[in-house]
């Protein structure tokens, strides 16, 4: 199992099958090209200080790493995001989660329907990471305070 590291296959993962469970959130996706399964980590600061969410960071990946890509297939980028919830739940309902999580994303219904949803949708065309993200805010000037006061 390989690591996703570039922002576009974590936003290209977004753009497929999810399912969502207490503890964390699996996005995935199938590449166009066999290989092994990839795997990419987030935790957004909403979970934490750097301290709760390199926990939630290290309880995903060390769940992953138990669970031997069980479930997981090849030419496929999942990606598990960290919910502040994950601090708390046991490791084996975490386990157990994960399974069922990707049962239900590789079941072949599902598949089919999401794949129907992006065709009627006009999914089928291509697309520009850089067309996802917004245009950074310009920055703020402090404000002055009246004079005289």
């Amino acid at each position: 199992m390989q690591r996703l590291t570039r922002r576009t296959d974590f936003l290209a993962a977004a753009k497929g099958l999810r399912a969502s469970y207490g503890a964390f959130v699996v996005q995935a996706r199938q590449r166009a090209e066999d290989g092994p399964a990839r795997i990419g980590f987030t935790v957004s600061r909403q979970v934490g200080n750097a301290v709760e969410r390199n926990r939630v960071r290290r309880r995903l990946r060390e769940m992953v790493r138990l669970s031997q890509g069980g479930g997981m297939h090849d030419g496929h980028d999942y990606v598990l995001i960290g919910r502040r919830a994950a601090l708390a739940v046991p490791f084996r309902q975490m386990r157990r989660e994960l399974d069922g999580a990707l049962g239900r994303i590789h079941d072949p219904e599902r598949t089919q329907a999401h794949q129907e949803t992006r065709q009627a949708a006009g999914g089928g065309r291509e697309w520009s990471p850089h067309q996802l993200s917004s245009p950074r805010p310009a920055k703020r000037r402090p404000r002055q305070k009246p004079h005289g006061h």
